[in-house]
Protein backbone atom coordinates (compact mmCIF):
# COMPACT_ATOMS: atom_id res chain seq x y z
CA UNK A 1 0.00 0.00 0.00
CA UNK A 2 2.92 2.37 0.66
CA UNK A 3 4.27 1.94 -2.88
CA UNK A 4 0.76 2.28 -4.30
CA UNK A 5 0.12 5.47 -2.36
CA UNK A 6 3.50 6.83 -3.44
CA UNK A 7 2.71 6.14 -7.11
CA UNK A 8 -0.70 7.79 -6.79
CA UNK A 9 0.93 10.78 -5.11
CA UNK A 10 3.52 11.10 -7.89
CA UNK A 11 0.89 10.77 -10.62
CA UNK A 12 -1.18 13.42 -8.89
CA UNK A 13 1.71 15.86 -9.26
CA UNK A 14 1.90 15.50 -13.06
CA UNK A 15 0.46 18.57 -14.86
CA UNK A 16 -1.46 16.65 -17.52
CA UNK A 17 -2.89 19.81 -19.12
CA UNK A 18 0.60 21.29 -19.50
CA UNK A 19 1.88 17.96 -20.80
CA UNK A 20 -0.80 17.82 -23.51
CA UNK A 21 -0.14 21.46 -24.47
CA UNK A 22 3.61 20.79 -24.65
CA UNK A 23 3.15 17.78 -26.93
CA UNK A 24 0.78 19.76 -29.16
CA UNK A 25 3.20 22.71 -29.26
CA UNK A 26 6.18 20.50 -30.13
CA UNK A 27 4.18 18.72 -32.85
CA UNK A 28 2.91 21.96 -34.38
CA UNK A 29 6.30 23.67 -34.38
CA UNK A 30 7.97 20.55 -35.81
CA UNK A 31 5.44 20.33 -38.64
CA UNK A 32 5.67 24.04 -39.41
CA UNK A 33 9.46 24.22 -39.34
CA UNK A 34 10.23 20.91 -41.06
CA UNK A 35 7.61 21.09 -43.80
CA UNK A 36 8.01 24.83 -44.27
CA UNK A 37 11.77 24.52 -44.76
CA UNK A 38 11.46 21.83 -47.45
CA UNK A 39 8.51 23.57 -49.13
CA UNK A 40 10.44 26.85 -49.42
CA UNK A 41 13.34 25.04 -51.10
CA UNK A 42 10.91 23.40 -53.54
CA UNK A 43 9.30 26.77 -54.30
CA UNK A 44 12.66 28.27 -55.23
CA UNK A 45 13.35 25.32 -57.55
CA UNK A 46 9.99 25.76 -59.31
CA UNK A 47 10.55 29.48 -59.81
CA UNK A 48 14.08 29.02 -61.13
CA UNK A 49 13.15 26.27 -63.57
CA UNK A 50 9.88 27.63 -64.95
CA UNK A 51 8.85 31.17 -64.00
CA UNK A 52 12.13 33.11 -63.70
CA UNK A 53 15.03 31.74 -65.70
CA UNK A 54 17.17 34.84 -65.09
CA UNK A 55 18.90 34.52 -61.70
CA UNK A 56 19.05 38.27 -61.10
CA UNK A 57 15.24 38.53 -61.32
CA UNK A 58 14.64 36.39 -58.25
CA UNK A 59 17.89 37.06 -56.38
CA UNK A 60 16.09 39.06 -53.68
CA UNK A 61 13.44 36.37 -53.27
CA UNK A 62 16.13 33.70 -52.88
CA UNK A 63 17.83 35.74 -50.16
CA UNK A 64 14.52 36.26 -48.33
CA UNK A 65 13.70 32.56 -48.49
CA UNK A 66 17.17 31.66 -47.23
CA UNK A 67 16.70 34.11 -44.36
CA UNK A 68 13.31 32.56 -43.58
CA UNK A 69 14.92 29.14 -43.43
CA UNK A 70 17.42 30.40 -40.86
CA UNK A 71 14.53 31.95 -38.91
CA UNK A 72 12.85 28.55 -38.92
CA UNK A 73 15.92 27.06 -37.24
CA UNK A 74 15.69 29.71 -34.53
CA UNK A 75 11.95 29.18 -34.03
CA UNK A 76 12.42 25.44 -33.61
CA UNK A 77 15.21 25.89 -31.04
CA UNK A 78 13.37 28.59 -29.09
CA UNK A 79 10.08 26.72 -28.81
CA UNK A 80 11.81 23.50 -27.84
CA UNK A 81 13.35 25.34 -24.88
CA UNK A 82 10.23 27.38 -24.12
CA UNK A 83 7.98 24.30 -24.12
CA UNK A 84 10.26 22.56 -21.61
CA UNK A 85 10.27 25.68 -19.40
CA UNK A 86 6.47 25.90 -19.44
CA UNK A 87 6.20 22.20 -18.62
CA UNK A 88 8.60 22.66 -15.70
CA UNK A 89 6.53 25.66 -14.56
CA UNK A 90 3.47 23.43 -14.69
CA UNK A 91 5.18 20.89 -12.42
CA UNK A 92 6.17 23.67 -10.02
CA UNK A 93 2.67 25.12 -9.88
CA UNK A 94 1.01 21.75 -9.45
CA UNK A 95 3.34 20.95 -6.56
CA UNK A 96 2.74 24.35 -4.98
CA UNK A 97 -1.03 24.08 -5.19
CA UNK A 98 -1.35 20.48 -4.08
CA UNK A 99 1.41 20.80 -1.45
CA UNK A 100 3.12 17.59 -2.43
CA UNK A 101 6.42 18.53 -0.79
CA UNK A 102 5.40 18.91 2.81
CA UNK A 103 6.22 22.50 3.87
CA UNK A 104 6.64 23.67 0.27
CA UNK A 105 5.40 27.25 0.03
CA UNK A 106 4.85 29.68 -2.81
CA UNK A 107 6.98 32.79 -3.00
CA UNK A 108 6.51 36.24 -4.48
CA UNK A 109 9.25 35.47 -7.00
CA UNK A 110 7.45 32.33 -8.14
CA UNK A 111 4.18 34.21 -8.60
CA UNK A 112 6.01 36.96 -10.52
CA UNK A 113 7.58 34.38 -12.85
CA UNK A 114 4.17 32.79 -13.46
CA UNK A 115 2.73 36.20 -14.34
CA UNK A 116 5.64 36.86 -16.70
CA UNK A 117 4.97 33.57 -18.50
CA UNK A 118 1.31 34.55 -18.90
CA UNK A 119 2.30 37.81 -20.62
CA UNK A 120 5.00 36.19 -22.78
CA UNK A 121 2.70 33.38 -23.89
CA UNK A 122 0.03 35.92 -24.80
CA UNK A 123 2.51 37.85 -26.97
CA UNK A 124 3.72 34.65 -28.64
CA UNK A 125 0.13 33.58 -29.28
CA UNK A 126 -0.63 36.85 -31.07
CA UNK A 127 2.60 36.51 -33.07
CA UNK A 128 1.73 32.96 -34.09
CA UNK A 129 -1.68 34.11 -35.28
CA UNK A 130 0.24 36.28 -37.74
CA UNK A 131 2.47 33.34 -38.69
CA UNK A 132 -0.61 31.19 -39.25
CA UNK A 133 -2.12 33.81 -41.54
CA UNK A 134 1.18 34.27 -43.39
CA UNK A 135 1.56 30.49 -43.89
CA UNK A 136 -1.83 30.43 -45.61
CA UNK A 137 -0.55 32.72 -48.40
CA UNK A 138 1.59 30.10 -50.23
CA UNK A 139 -1.23 27.58 -49.80
CA UNK A 140 -3.55 30.01 -51.56
CA UNK A 141 -1.01 30.58 -54.36
CA UNK A 142 -0.39 26.88 -54.95
CA UNK A 143 -4.12 26.18 -54.79
CA UNK A 144 -4.74 28.71 -57.56
CA UNK A 145 -2.10 27.04 -59.73
CA UNK A 146 -3.46 23.58 -58.96
CA UNK A 147 -7.07 24.60 -59.69
CA UNK A 148 -5.95 26.12 -63.00
CA UNK A 149 -4.27 22.84 -63.92
CA UNK A 150 -7.46 20.98 -63.05
CA UNK A 151 -9.35 23.23 -65.45
CA UNK A 152 -6.81 22.38 -68.17
CA UNK A 153 -7.22 18.66 -67.47
CA UNK A 154 -11.02 18.79 -67.50
CA UNK A 155 -12.81 17.16 -70.47
CA UNK A 156 -14.42 20.47 -71.42
CA UNK A 157 -11.08 22.14 -72.18
CA UNK A 158 -8.63 19.26 -72.73
CA UNK A 159 -7.61 18.97 -76.36
CA UNK A 160 -9.18 22.28 -77.41
CA UNK A 161 -7.46 25.39 -78.72
CA UNK A 162 -8.56 27.36 -75.65
CA UNK A 163 -6.17 25.40 -73.42
CA UNK A 164 -3.23 27.59 -74.38
CA UNK A 165 -5.20 30.65 -73.27
CA UNK A 166 -5.38 29.40 -69.67
CA UNK A 167 -2.38 30.86 -67.86
CA UNK A 168 -0.87 31.51 -64.46
CA UNK A 169 1.19 34.65 -63.90
CA UNK A 170 3.07 34.50 -60.59
CA UNK A 171 4.25 38.09 -61.05
CA UNK A 172 0.83 39.29 -59.89
CA UNK A 173 1.59 37.87 -56.42
CA UNK A 174 4.62 40.15 -56.10
CA UNK A 175 7.15 37.38 -55.43
CA UNK A 176 9.10 38.14 -58.62
CA UNK A 177 9.36 41.49 -60.47
CA UNK A 178 7.20 42.32 -63.50
CA UNK A 179 10.21 42.21 -65.83
CA UNK A 180 10.97 38.58 -64.91
CA UNK A 181 10.96 36.19 -67.85
CA UNK A 182 8.82 34.29 -68.65
CA UNK A 183 6.76 35.02 -65.51
CA UNK A 184 3.63 33.56 -67.10
CA UNK A 185 3.07 29.91 -68.01
CA UNK A 186 0.13 28.70 -70.11
CA UNK A 187 -1.54 25.55 -71.35
CA UNK A 188 0.35 22.27 -71.53
CA UNK A 189 3.50 23.82 -70.03
CA UNK A 190 1.51 24.71 -66.92
CA UNK A 191 0.08 21.21 -66.78
CA UNK A 192 3.61 19.78 -66.89
CA UNK A 193 4.58 21.95 -63.92
CA UNK A 194 1.65 20.61 -61.90
CA UNK A 195 2.77 17.05 -62.68
CA UNK A 196 6.28 17.59 -61.25
CA UNK A 197 7.31 16.20 -57.87
CA UNK A 198 8.48 19.65 -56.72
CA UNK A 199 5.03 21.14 -57.18
CA UNK A 200 3.20 18.20 -55.61
CA UNK A 201 5.48 18.05 -52.58
CA UNK A 202 5.67 21.82 -52.04
CA UNK A 203 1.89 22.22 -52.25
CA UNK A 204 1.14 19.51 -49.70
CA UNK A 205 4.04 20.51 -47.43
CA UNK A 206 2.75 24.07 -47.29
CA UNK A 207 -0.66 22.71 -46.27
CA UNK A 208 0.93 20.65 -43.49
CA UNK A 209 3.04 23.63 -42.40
CA UNK A 210 -0.09 25.79 -42.20
CA UNK A 211 -1.80 23.08 -40.13
CA UNK A 212 1.27 22.96 -37.87
CA UNK A 213 1.07 26.72 -37.33
CA UNK A 214 -2.60 26.35 -36.44
CA UNK A 215 -1.78 23.58 -33.97
CA UNK A 216 0.87 25.81 -32.39
CA UNK A 217 -1.69 28.61 -31.97
CA UNK A 218 -4.07 26.17 -30.25
CA UNK A 219 -1.24 24.94 -28.01
CA UNK A 220 -0.33 28.51 -26.99
CA UNK A 221 -3.97 29.30 -26.23
CA UNK A 222 -4.05 26.12 -24.14
CA UNK A 223 -0.87 27.21 -22.37
CA UNK A 224 -2.35 30.66 -21.76
CA UNK A 225 -5.43 29.20 -20.08
CA UNK A 226 -3.28 26.88 -17.96
CA UNK A 227 -0.88 29.63 -16.90
CA UNK A 228 -3.71 32.03 -16.04
CA UNK A 229 -5.41 29.36 -13.94
CA UNK A 230 -2.16 28.42 -12.22
CA UNK A 231 -1.36 32.05 -11.47
CA UNK A 232 -4.79 32.49 -9.89
CA UNK A 233 -4.25 29.34 -7.83
CA UNK A 234 -0.86 30.59 -6.66
CA UNK A 235 -2.37 33.95 -5.72
CA UNK A 236 -5.09 32.26 -3.65
CA UNK A 237 -2.52 29.93 -2.11
CA UNK A 238 -0.35 32.89 -1.08
CA UNK A 239 -3.35 34.54 0.62
CA UNK A 240 -4.17 31.30 2.42
CA UNK A 241 -0.53 30.96 3.42
CA UNK A 242 -0.50 34.49 4.86
CA UNK A 243 -3.73 33.77 6.75
CA UNK A 244 -2.30 30.56 8.22
CA UNK A 245 0.90 32.35 9.25
CA UNK A 246 -1.09 35.07 11.05
CA UNK A 247 -3.32 32.47 12.68
CA UNK A 248 -0.33 30.45 13.85
CA UNK A 249 1.31 33.60 15.24
CA UNK A 250 -1.84 34.56 17.15
CA UNK A 251 -2.19 31.05 18.55
CA UNK A 252 1.43 31.14 19.66
CA UNK A 253 0.91 34.50 21.34
CA UNK A 254 -2.22 33.17 23.08
CA UNK A 255 -0.29 30.17 24.35
CA UNK A 256 2.46 32.44 25.63
CA UNK A 257 -0.09 34.58 27.49
CA UNK A 258 -1.70 31.51 29.02
CA UNK A 259 1.62 30.10 30.09
CA UNK A 260 2.62 33.42 31.71
CA UNK A 261 -0.73 33.60 33.49
CA UNK A 262 -0.25 30.11 34.90
CA UNK A 263 3.23 31.02 36.08
CA UNK A 264 1.91 34.12 37.84
CA UNK A 265 -0.87 32.14 39.56
CA UNK A 266 1.64 29.54 40.69
CA UNK A 267 3.86 32.26 42.14
CA UNK A 268 0.97 33.72 44.12
CA UNK A 269 -0.01 30.37 45.55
Amino acid sequence: MCCFECCIKCLGGVPYASLVATILCFSGVALFCGCGHVALAGTVAILEQHFSTNTSDHALLSEVIQLMQYVIYGIASFFFLYGIILLAEGFYTTSAVKELHGEFKTTACGRCISGMFVFLTYVLGVAWLGVFGFSAVPVFMFYNIWSTCEVIKSPQTNGTSGVEQICVDVRQYGIIPWNAFPGKICGSALENICNTNEFYMSYHLFIVACAGAGATVIALIHFLMILSSNWAYLKDASKMQAYQDIKAKEEQELQDIQSRSKEQLNSYT
